[in-house]
């Protein structure tokens, strides 16, 4: 990791409350970033809020419902408000849900589609007309290699993250010429709380790993440096790419 690449920086994390979006919340912090943290659970974001301040870097907690319009206004006017300015949208709010399609319920599709696209298009624009208005900026959409291959019981996520990847590739070329960069990470299985469970289960873990070339799954610090890239001025002169981190699973 590379310590105060970001310093100076305001970025806002979705979904930061747990999981992949703590790992990069904390990520952004560790390269000198302040942090706005976004989530439903105003409980996970204060205990995420005290480690990025344990780091030497202020953090503030709105908690939010990605896929309400007005609440997605809040975050972004809160952030402006607190801090005076934004240079980072990381958008990695998402929900799964594996069932059939054909026992699907419509309900369950919609509540897909509405955090994983609806939120990133709120999102996207509530913080975007700031960065596209002062002329510079980074969004980092947190995609899926879902996205790129067919899996089984998993059509409403894998549809919401190839989404996200034509949302991502769109608003690169709406965005360039205001040099805001917009790229995507698209991780396939990472250690984190949320799949605990099935790590712990040998049988489990051993048909994921089967279908893993690298025969692991990513560690959390393997995407970490990957998003201060997309963040920081590495990517100054990168927009539109999606960056897959799966161990060979897409290929």
């Amino acid at each position: 990791m590379t310590s105060g690449v970001l310093d100076g920086k305001v970025a806002v994390v979705t979904g930061a409350g747990r999981g992949i979006g703590r790992d990069l919340a904390l990520a952004l912090a560790e390269a000198g970033a302040d942090v706005v943290l976004a989530a439903r659970s105003g409980d996970q974001l204060d205990a995420v809020a005290k480690e990025i301040e344990v780091l030497g870097r202020r953090a503030l907690g709105v908690p939010t419902d990605i896929t309400d319009e007005a609440a997605v206004e809040h975050l972004a006017t809160a952030t402006m408000e607190h801090f005076g300015h934004v240079d980072i949208l990381v958008n990695n709010s998402g929900i799964l849900a594996t069932r059939a399609l054909l026992d699907q319920p419509a309900a369950e599709w919609d509540a897909v589609q509405a955090t994983n696209v609806r939120g990133t298009f709120l999102a996207t624009k509530a913080v975007g007309r700031h960065l596209v208005a002062q002329g510079h900026g980074k969004v980092v959409n947190v995609a899926s290699n879902f996205a790129f291959k067919g899996i089984p019981l998993h059509s409403a996520y894998a549809a919401s993250k190839a989404a996200v990847v034509a949302m991502t590739r769109c608003l690169a070329l709406e965005w360039a010429r205001h040099n805001v960069q917009v790229n995507s990470l698209a991780p396939g299985y990472v250690e984190t709380d949320f799949n605990a469970g099935a790590r712990a289960d040998a049988d489990v873990y051993g048909r994921i790993l089967k279908g893993v070339p690298a025969r692991r799954m990513a560690r959390p610090e393997e995407l970490r440096s990957w998003l201060v890239q997309l963040a920081g001025p590495a990517s100054d002169f990168m927009t539109g790419s999606v960056v897959v981190i799966d161990g060979g699973q897409t290929v």
